[in-house]
């Protein structure tokens, strides 16, 4: 297979993982800079342009679309799909899982099990929010937020309100959720590849953060998830429509809540973790699915 991946950064694990994993079986693994594409959107003939030639030839596109370029990567990614390549996660899907506010009422919808989240967008109501999330302590979150930038644990109604009003004043969209003490600075990383869960890590804050993120200096550790993680996991990934993605949940009293579905999940955690070679799983996906226009939305939605 030729296969195009859209990253900016060549020299990520997740990336370089990516092409030794596709090369060993045979593939190649074309890098493309998502915003040094650009596109003619012409009727029945989308052509994609890099580096002054024509992008053609390819059976599979690898989306590993950074939060902060969505709305263009989405375009590109858009425009292979019109193509009839086969895409790893589909448009639609990505952003599905990008927006925040979005992915949150289609796990409610399904009834997959979640923090109780409350959202406004007036920040006069920042006592009613914090009310409808539990009262505090309560977890503050922008929307467009990644990689536990932009959360906030406030522990008290007085903090609560001010970091909403702060966040509101600079009109940026917030979200207040439910504290899960019992977690206690833990969380569970479910990989799913192809409707099943491959591999599953704990992820473990840094001393005084009560977010999990390796990126914000927490650890992770192999873990035996049950049978419930497992299926809410699942259940995740097809609410979002996602082939591969990382399913984020907390074990809550009540059973797993899901914070957050990724749709670009690093390897580098999970692979050292857990010893699996997460990435030859995921082009084993692609070379069983990958077929010319076997798209469900063909750039479309």
């Amino acid at each position: 297979m030729k296969i195009a991946m859209l990253a900016r950064n060549a020299n990520l694990y997740s990336h370089k993982r990516l092409v030794e994993a596709a090369e060993q079986r045979g593939h190649s693994l074309d890098i493309v800079n998502t915003l040094q594409c650009y596109m003619n959107i012409a009727s029945r003939r989308p052509e994609i342009y890099y580096n002054g030639e024509k992008l053609e030839g390819y059976d599979a596109v690898i989306p590993r679309i950074g939060a902060s370029v969505t709305f263009y990567g989405l375009a590109v990614l858009r425009q292979f799909e019109m193509m009839g390549v086969y895409p790893l996660n589909e448009s639609v899907a990505i952003g599905r899982s990008r927006d925040k506010l979005r992915s949150m009422q289609l796990l409610a919808r399904d009834g997959i099990g979640l923090p109780v989240t409350a959202f406004a967008h007036d920040a006069k109501k920042a006592g009613d929010i914090v009310e409808l999330a539990g009262g505090t302590p309560v977890v503050i979150k922008l929307l467009e937020g990644t990689q536990g930038i932009g959360v906030v644990l406030a522990d008290t109604a007085r903090s609560a309100k001010s970091v909403i009003e702060a966040f509101r004043g600079a009109n940026v969209n917030i979200m207040a959720q439910e504290f899960i003490k019992e977690a206690g600075g833990t969380d569970i990383r479910a990989i799913v590849v192809g409707g099943k869960v491959i591999a599953a890590m704990k992820r473990t804050g840094a001393a005084g953060d009560f977010r999990s993120n390796l990126h914000r200096g927490g650890s992770a550790e192999l873990i035996k998830i049950s049978p419930e993680e497992r299926a809410t996991a699942i259940r995740a990934a097809k609410s979002m429509g996602l082939a591969v993605c990382g399913v984020d949940m907390l074990r809550a009293n009540h059973g797993p809540v899901v914070m957050e579905v990724n749709s670009s999940p690093g390897l580098e955690g999970v692979e050292k973790a857990t010893g699996l070679d997460i990435a030859g799983k995921i082009i084993e996906h692609l070379e069983k699915h990958a077929k010319p226009g076997k798209t469900k939305t063909k750039g479309k939605g």
